[in-house]
């Protein structure tokens, strides 16, 4: 048998609805014109980067045939 639990039945949910809206309002407060923004598309090392390609997955099927060559080369063989 089971119990069934509401989030709201939980102790600090008023605790927890002040802290996410003091944090809202802090990111609120110190963002341009009040948009939030989540600092990845404005970072500089994800400036010149590219989204992967319809062909990733041809480098995953050549580095998992590698991987098999690898195995199949350095294999010792049992000799009867």
């Amino acid at each position: 048998m089971g119990i069934i639990v509401n989030k709201e039945d939980n102790k600090n949910t008023d605790l927890e609805r002040r802290i996410t809206a003091d944090l809202r309002a802090k990111a609120v407060e110190t963002a341009p014109d009040g948009e939030v923004t989540d600092f990845a598309d404005d970072s500089e090392y994800v400036r010149d980067t590219k989204k992967t390609g319809r062909f990733a997955w041809v480098w995953i099927v050549l580095i998992v045939l590698a991987i098999i060559s690898l195995v199949i080369i350095f294999m010792p063989v049992s000799r009867d």
